[in-house]
């Protein structure tokens, strides 16, 4: 028989607040990286054309953006498991400050060249950036909290969107409602937080140092070889998780150039375009928080809880799309020219209130879907890969819809395919849930229930914390016991 200790942290130490390795502190640390890079992105790109009145250039540089997105996103969670995340994060933000300079630059020559180079650069970027950000979101957190732990990233990173709308609202408060562009302080502004967002990245710890407060690591992970990684990516596109995954994915980030352009880039005076931007994430960041509490708190089973979920969602969305397409009848050949003010009142309170629905819609949406993914496994290693697929797929829908915004594509077009895109996704979701999603057991009640370790009389909760923190690697061959617990056959800890 061969036994196994390990000194636990005191308890007193791992309950204290804002401890650096806990799950909560490192998940914030992740929501202040994309408060700073992503989150100003969307501000700038939710303002419609990325600031500028004609939005050809823009749409350009995304389509170069998601394109590279789409095949980096599926690579990020590779690159996550070789690099660890403070590498992975640091390098990929980088990139977003680079695209927003493309943008100054195209404020003084008009040459689409740099803003394309620079929008396929931080494709490349993203795609790293949501993998480890996907990994560390659905893997750190303990199982009954991960909508939570969601909701608090996602808040974090739209109050970044929120922050941002602020910026061009209040630096082009006094223009003309033709300014052809933003000014070029406004590119600037969003470049020195995405600066910061960087450096944030430089203090994530990887995952073997981050410990909850149970005392077990957060993820087991170990970093893997380039020829094991590229294996497990060419199976997910045959894993039919991931298959049943795809309409969500793709139709996640494919309404954003309807939303963007084509409803607050078409309607709205500049200034009242920063102004919705600040309402749009600010909606985020309750959508993000009303779907993680139901789908932490709501009922026992987590099973239940996330159909429950999907009910909620689509109900919603349902009848947002519907109000969307309310609106769009207004102008079914796309154009608009008496612009709409903040100051208008009743002109203005209508499509403000879609606009807001948007944004609580996308938000529930993506928590949901991250949900999802958190609920099919518990370690960074494999959770990197699938939100890598996510993401992969979100950016590829993304690249096809600004192309179809570019090409002019009738509005009410746009608008019909992103709501049968959503609609579609929710039974799916639903038969995710059904056939991969088990309710929590833990780690001795799973082994006891297959017949793999003998319970003498020993508290599950103490020995659950005593096993997952073992830090052995490989098979183990001989009857080993912790405390009471004995495993009778070969068995891996990882």
């Amino acid at each position: 028989m061969a036994s196994f200790t390990q000194e636990k942290p005191q308890n007193a130490q791992l309950h204290k607040p804002w401890r650096f390795n806990s799950p909560f502190v490192q998940v914030l640390l992740v929501g202040l990286v994309c408060f700073c890079c992503p989150g100003m992105f969307n501000a700038l790109s939710g303002m419609g054309g990325g600031g500028q009145l004609d939005p050809t250039a823009a749409s350009n540089a995304n389509t170069a953006l998601y394109a590279a997105f789409s095949i980096s996103g599926v690579l990020g969670g590779a690159a996550f498991n070789l690099l660890g995340p403070r590498l992975t994060l640091f390098l990929a933000a980088l990139t977003y400050p680079l695209y927003v300079s493309s943008f100054l630059y195209y404020n003084h020559d008009k040459s689409q060249i740099f803003p394309i180079i620079a929008g396929g650069v931080l494709g490349v970027g993203a795609g790293l950036l949501w993998a480890g950000q996907g990994a560390i979101m659905t893997s750190y957190p303990p199982q009954d909290r991960k909508g939570s732990y969601i909701s608090l990233f996602w808040t974090i990173f739209n109050l970044g969107g929120v922050i941002g709308g602020l910026i061009p609202f209040t630096l082009n408060y006094h223009r003309s409602s033709g300014a052809a562009s933003v000014t070029d302080s406004t590119y600037i502004a969003f470049m020195c937080f995405m600066v910061i967002g960087a450096l944030f990245a430089l203090i994530i710890l990887p995952p073997s140092k981050v410990i909850r407060n149970d005392g077990t690591s957060a993820s087991r992970v170990i970093y893997s070889d380039v020829r094991t990684e590229s294996i497990e990516i060419v199976k997910l596109f045959s894993n039919w998780k991931m298959l049943l995954m795809l309409p969500a994915s793709w139709a996640s980030n494919f309404f954003y150039t309807y939303q963007f352009n084509n409803v607050n880039g078409k309607l709205f005076t500049l200034r009242t375009k920063g102004l919705n931007n600040v309402a749009y994430w600010g909606a985020q960041m309750v959508g993000s928080l009303g779907i993680g509490y139901l789908l932490d708190f709501s009922f026992t089973s987590r099973r239940v809880r996330g159909l429950f979920g999907v009910a909620i969602v689509a109900v919603l969305g349902t009848a947002i799309w519907g109000g969307g397409l309310a609106n769009q009848l207004r102008y079914t050949d796309g154009e608009w020219t008496d612009l709409i003010d903040f100051k208008e009142g009743g002109r203005y309170a209508g499509p403000f209130v879609l606009y807001f629905s948007f944004g609580l819609l996308d938000a529930m949406f993506q928590s949901l879907v991250y949900w999802v993914i958190g609920a099919l496994a518990d370690d960074s290693e494999i959770l990197s890969r699938y939100s890598g697929f996510y993401k992969s797929i979100q950016s590829a829908g993304a690249a096809v819809a600004w192309q179809v915004d570019t090409h002019h594509t009738p509005l009410l077009t746009q608008l019909i395919i992103n709501w049968v895109l959503t609609t579609i996704s929710y039974p799916l979701l639903a038969l995710l849930l059904i056939w991969a999603v088990k309710d929590e057991k833990t780690l001795v009640e799973t082994a006891a229930s297959a017949g793999e370790i003998d319970i003498q009389g020993v508290g599950s909760t103490d020995l659950e914390s005593e096993i997952a923190s073992q830090p052995l690697l490989g098979d183990l061959t001989a009857t080993t016991s912790y405390s009471g617990v004995r495993r009778k056959n070969k068995f891996e800890l990882l």
